[in-house]
């Protein structure tokens, strides 16, 4: 038996890892792909969405803007035109969840700054205490690059309305000439416009899961 064994040890090896080979062709071919959730208002918290939008389920995509970033250039979609984003609100004289948002923003920067598909933004929601130099002199101090990372103010009830009707990123508080109720959330915007995750922005393991889902987006096929 041993003999028998012994003169056939490389074909049994060599059928062996064939097998091996096949069954794990076979086991990718089969394993489904990941593919992202697109997220409606009507799958979110409805504190966190304008009521005039809480119960659609379908076609929601971020609305056309108009802001200024720490240079002083108008930002408009234009400036993410087929591009992955992922946004964020905050303001510069935050002293609790910013300054740890921020970090995470400037993290993902650093480890996304070769891939030129995906880029960042952040809205001041004290756009009457972050000016353009106040933000310029943020952004200095944080590292932030110009062409990856867009740090935005401008006209409040803009940002608000982008922060409640788009990015669905804000608590239900009327308008006021009061700080907006922002979340820690960073949201992941696709090439159409589409919300395709929430991120808390405070916490490093949900950064890395945001980095798992750009590049699971990345390899998204157009439809």
């Amino acid at each position: 038996m041993l003999t028998f064994f012994g003169k056939y040890k490389f074909f049994a090896i060599f059928f062996l890892v064939l097998s091996i080979f096949i069954i794990s062709i076979i086991y990718q071919i089969m394993k489904p792909t990941e593919v992202l959730k697109i997220y409606q208002p009507a799958d979110v918290s409805a504190e966190l969405v304008d009521t005039t939008l809480q119960y659609v389920k379908k076609y929601h995509t971020i609305a056309d803007f108009s802001l200024t970033n720490q240079n002083g250039k108008t930002i408009t979609q234009k400036d993410y035109e087929d591009k992955i984003y992922v946004a964020d609100f905050f303001f510069t004289t935050c002293q609790t969840i910013c300054p740890i948002m921020t970090d995470h923003m400037a993290d993902l920067q650093e480890k996304l700054k070769n891939d030129d598909a995906v880029m960042l933004l952040s809205h001041t929601v004290t756009p009457e205490i972050d000016t353009v130099a106040q933000l310029k002199k943020y952004a200095l101090e944080k590292g932030v690059n110009d062409a990856k990372w867009n740090l935005v103010t401008g006209d409040k009830k803009e940002i608000y309305d982008l922060a409640r009707k788009s990015y669905l990123a804000a608590k239900d508080v009327p308008f006021s000439e009061n700080d907006l109720v922002h979340t820690e959330n960073f949201v992941l915007v696709d090439k159409k416009k589409r919300i395709r995750g929430f991120y808390d922005g405070t916490d490093p393991k949900a950064i890395e899961k945001l980095l798992h889902d750009i590049k699971v987006l990345e390899k998204e096929k157009a439809p």
